[in-house]
């Protein structure tokens, strides 16, 4: 009796993460992949996020944290930190997609740390400048695949990929 192979082959595990707000919109561009992986979803908690537990099987939650709170930023950070740390090896996925910003920092790390592939695509919203998370992640190689949006972001980030719009 001959099996098929493709009912046998385990569907690539992928993590998708980014902050709320316009990062998690771009994000969710990409719904209509999801289907062909198993997949979690991961952003930060708030009122507007609480609803992607009904419609994803696999959501974690961060905690929202700005960076223009200086005093309790540090220590929302830290703590995503260790919560990224929590959330990585419940899902361990082979690819982590993100669209920034600074909640995917330390769960992009954490990936390419422990072996996972890390795609980040900057974001559409940028034409002609760098975002602080794709300074970053581009000077520290911490992309596998370094996506843009915009053929002349190809001028800031030589090495890129360009994908075209996510819309």
């Amino acid at each position: 009796m001959v099996k098929n192979n493709r009912k046998q082959q385990k569907k690539p595990r992928v993590m998708f993460i980014s902050s709320t707000g316009g990062h998690l919109g771009e994000l969710l561009q990409l719904q209509p992949l999801f289907p062909r992986y198993s997949y979690s979803l991961v952003t930060e908690k708030t009122k507007t996020t609480k609803s992607l537990k009904q419609k994803h099987k696999h959501v974690g939650f961060l905690v929202f944290g700005s960076k223009d709170h200086k005093l309790s930023y540090p220590f929302k950070l830290l703590y995503n930190c260790f919560k990224s740390l929590f959330l990585y090896f419940k899902f361990h996925p082979d690819y982590v997609v993100t669209t920034g910003a600074h909640t995917a920092g330390p769960m992009c790390c954490l990936a390419r740390i422990f072996g996972s592939k890390v795609i980040y695509i900057e974001t559409f919203a940028n034409i002609d400048t760098k975002t602080i998370t794709g300074k970053l992640f581009y000077q520290f190689h911490i992309a596998n695949l370094f996506i843009v949006q915009w053929k002349d972001m190809l001028k800031l980030y030589p090495e890129a990929t360009y994908g075209g719009w996510i819309y």
